[in-house]
């Protein structure tokens, strides 16, 4: 399992280090034997991740508080995809990012999807929640009042099941 929070600034990147060293923390205990890092490993896994993921960097060793929004948020993605997992919770994965990277980030999410992994989607962005989510459950104070299924799901169904707690 994996989480991606909605704040990178305080929560996901650590401005200080490289977009390398950023994306491989989550890998490290399986990069590392006795305490040393294997880098050829570690490189070969960073230009990988840049490559698949359109991470747009001078180099894997500039650090990531250098790059825009959109890139900072491929790499801290990229980190937990490094890892594989069964489960992807995702919080306001776009938020802050330009419509370039909005896009390639729901690509990458919905190609995700389509290899097994289950994504749980945070998001308070009706057209990311419409387009990508097979199902969407309303919550109100903690606990779930409602489930809207796809295809059929429209922003007004979606508006109307906010605003009453119930089924539109």
């Amino acid at each position: 399992m994996a989480f991606l929070s909605e704040d990178r600034k305080t929560e996901g990147i650590i401005p200080d280090l490289s977009v390398r060293e950023n994306l491989t923390l989550a890998l490290l205990p399986r990069l590392a034997r006795m305490g040393i890092v294997d880098q050829k490993r570690e490189r070969r896994i960073v230009e990988g991740f840049i490559a698949a993921l359109g991470i747009k960097a001078a180099h894997m060793d500039q650090p990531i508080r250098q790059l825009s929004g959109g890139n900072q948020q491929k790499v801290l993605l990229g980190r937990w995809l490094a890892i594989e997992p069964r489960l992807l919770i995702l919080d306001e994965p776009t938020r802050g990012v330009d419509v370039g990277a909005k896009r390639e980030i729901q690509a990458i999410i919905k190609a995700k999807v389509k290899e097994g992994c289950a994504v749980l989607l945070i998001s308070s962005e009706f057209e990311e929640l419409i387009e990508g989510a097979h199902d969407i459950v309303v919550m109100q104070e903690g606990r779930s009042v409602t489930r809207l299924s796809n295809p059929g799901v429209t922003e007004d169904r979606l508006i109307h099941a906010m605003a009453a707690g119930a089924p539109a």
